[in-house]
């Protein structure tokens, strides 16, 4: 049997972004989870702040082209890579002009949440599975980090869940690092809708398009939940403990990769496996 093939996605991995609590344990579980037996790939963002001369980003170009519909008008896709020698492991980048050139993450320099921020994770989300299929590499599991992928499931199990490369793939998402305030687009709703999403997934957000939304809607399309948060909200622990699906919380920081690595293999089915 091969290896399990996991898919890393996460809004923020160090050292191209400052160290987070989201940025070290994209990159940390990443690379332990490799180092563990598994091949993964990973992707995030190109934001403007990111210094391609330095981290050494260069275009993919057998990837690239391809343009994405977001809210009827076209964007083109970029997709850059870069590596980090140390724990021998690349990291792919969705790149947009109008996304993500300017030199903030998702907030400008006053701290203010950036408007398109709902546009942009959308954009983020379907450009890493059409890259992955563009690569023709088929993960078993795709283990999501931070609010910006939480559209991924939404997209997993509705838009592309007939798609033959996405068939038996798995999806977790790791709480961890905090959501946002305020509100994202009021018409993201509609702007799933028009992307295939049906109304049934995305009815609480016509009103309400807060963190807590976005979170309710992204664990209610994962097979497994992952929390490397240190202190969750209320909110958050309540979301959490509503959910049937398989769970893994509070790990110490000490035991996480070999837990996390044993929990991918759990939400694939690979004990079941091991045992018929």
């Amino acid at each position: 049997m091969g290896k399990k093939k996991v898919l890393f996605i996460s809004q923020e991995v160090f050292p191209f972004l400052p160290k987070s609590e989201i940025s070290e344990t994209a990159r940390n579980l990443a690379q332990g989870v490799q180092e563990n037996g598994k091949e993964i790939r990973v992707f995030m963002p190109r934001f403007g702040v990111v210094n391609e001369r330095r981290h050494q980003l260069h275009e993919v170009i057998r990837l690239s082209g391809m343009n994405l519909i977001i809210n009827d008008k076209d964007h083109p896709l970029l997709i850059k890579v870069a590596s980090i020698s140390s724990a021998r492991m690349q990291v792919y980048f969705i790149d947009n002009e109008e996304y993500f050139k300017r030199k903030f993450t998702v907030t400008d320099a006053d701290g203010k949440p950036f408007e398109d921020n709902g546009e942009r994770s959308m954009f983020f989300c379907r450009g890493v599975l059409e890259t992955v299929k563009k690569l023709g590499w088929q993960p078993d599991v795709i283990f999501c980090t931070g609010w910006m992928t939480a559209l991924l499931p939404v997209y997993l199990k509705t838009v592309y869940k007939d798609d033959p490369h996405f068939t038996d793939t798995k999806v977790i998402y790791n709480l961890c690092g905090g959501g946002f305030d305020g509100q994202l687009d009021k018409e993201i709703s509609e702007k799933l809708k028009f992307d295939g999403v049906p109304d049934e997934f995305i009815e609480g957000l016509i009103d309400d398009v807060s963190y807590e939304k976005i979170l309710s809607l992204a664990l209610s399309n994962v097979d497994g939940v992952c929390v490397t948060q240190q202190d969750l909200s209320e909110m958050e622990k309540e979301s959490v403990n509503q959910l049937d699906c398989d769970k893994l919380e509070n790990v110490p920081e000490e035991h996480l990769i070999k837990e996390v690595s044993t929990f991918i293999d759990k939400v694939i089915g690979e004990e079941v496996t091991a045992e018929s």
